[in-house]
């Protein structure tokens, strides 16, 4: 977006490793900061880009690892329009490197972060040489914006489609529409990154490309990058107009909180015996509330590296008491016999039906044999919820 000059890492694979904030704000000098060293103005771009890339290892890795934590970058320049981008990593489906096997849903959840705030645009990249239909860019803007009221589309790569196809249907916002429509741009290949061909050449060559082409041609003119800069900056400040009353009021409502809070505090005595009981409550229920998430399965945080909580005693019930009831010995044969003397001794001299004395004492004895593995299973629950008990204790 800035015209001869280069700060974002380029390459193959997974480059963007972690969110870019980027800040374009206009001014009269041309310099960078970073958030994480503010003390310090970059004014030669080579340097930016190698400072975002030893940032990204700083926290990721050198071997293509990811993280959610982002890089704050402000960029000063006359040559932009105020502009706040976040440039989020590219959906992959294979791990490489250091990446985990779960590495798409984890991008996933990342990129979802972003683009569902209501105050949000969303800038869905598509390359013209891959069917629409299946672009992850925009099946995940339609999930978090169903009525493509904050989504934009931009289709890249149109210069690499096949011999005798081109992306006019969806340029026109006639294959799959969106109510912000598609923009179209060219961006310089790997080899004129590697080459250091001129942003301001690549700019030139784009317009070329859109007035010489039959089926752009007609739509130059809404083509381009400089023209989605302008159309950004546009819809961004009508999206502000929009979404700042809900803003406003919503900050007012946090306002008038913090300043009940403050009102509470001004009196604050740290030795009031009032205050101390209060926080002790708040701590209890806190407790209580912990406990119950982690027994129910409801908490914030799950697990995914072992069972926690509720789920150790459910398989405690349903696997190893199960597992203890079959090891119980059972003899078929002593059992009759057993039926039959308990029968005949109640029976005595006479005696026409079975009695139910004799069903009484068989079934007393089975049932005794159950003693051990209930009483087994119970010391196995206790010891769980003791556990889980100091899992919520370590917060008090």
């Amino acid at each position: 977006f800035i015209p001869s000059r280069d700060f974002l890492p380029r390459g193959s694979g997974i480059v963007t490793r972690r969110p870019l904030i980027l800040q374009l704000i206009f001014s009269k000098t041309e310099y960078a900061e970073f958030l994480h060293c503010k003390s310090k103005k970059f004014t030669d771009f080579d340097e930016v880009r190698q400072e975002i890339e030893a940032e990204t290892d700083r926290v990721t890795g050198t071997n293509k690892g990811i993280s959610p934590v982002p890089i704050n970058l402000r960029v000063y320049s006359p040559h932009v329009l105020n502009l706040t981008l976040i440039d989020l990593p590219g959906i992959t489906k294979v791990p490489v490197g250091d990446q985990p096997q779960d590495i798409e849903f984890q991008i996933r959840d990342m990129i979802l972060q972003f683009i569902s705030r209501e105050s949000s645009l969303i800038l869905a990249v598509t390359p013209a040489n891959m069917d629409l239909a299946n672009s992850d860019a925009l099946k995940m803007a339609k999930e978090v914006d169903p009525q493509g009221l904050r989504t934009i589309g931009v289709i890249t790569k149109l210069d690499l489609m096949d011999e005798g196809t081109d992306a006019r249907d969806v340029l026109e916002n006639k294959l799959l529409p969106l109510r912000r429509g598609y923009i179209g741009v060219v961006n310089r290949s790997q080899k004129d990154i590697d080459g250091k061909k001129d942003i301001r050449a690549a700019l030139a060559a784009e317009r070329k490309f859109f007035l010489s082409h039959p089926a752009y041609r007609h739509m130059a003119e809404r083509m381009g990058t400089p023209h989605l800069q302008r159309v950004l900056n546009q819809q961004l400040t009508n999206h502000i107009r929009e979404t700042l009353p809900s803003l406003r009021s919503k900050l007012q409502s946090q306002l008038l909180s913090l300043e009940k809070e403050v009102e509470e505090y001004k009196n604050f005595r740290p030795d009031d015996p009032a205050r101390k009981t209060k926080a002790l409550l708040q701590m209890v229920q806190q407790f209580g509330v912990d406990f119950e998430k982690r027994i129910e399965g409801s908490g914030d945080q799950v697990d995914t590296l072992e069972l926690s909580g509720g789920a150790r005693i459910n398989r405690i019930f349903h696997e190893r008491f199960p597992f203890e009831l079959v090891k119980m010995e059972f003899d078929e044969k002593d059992l009759r016999r057993e039926i039959s003397y308990a029968i005949k001794n109640i029976h005595g001299v006479t005696g026409l039906f079975t009695p139910d004395l004799a069903f009484e004492a068989i079934v007393k004895k089975q049932v005794v044999k159950l003693k051990e593995p209930c009483l087994k299973c119970v010391d196995l629950v206790i010891q769980e919820l003791i556990n889980t008990v100091r899992q919520c204790t370590s917060k008090v």
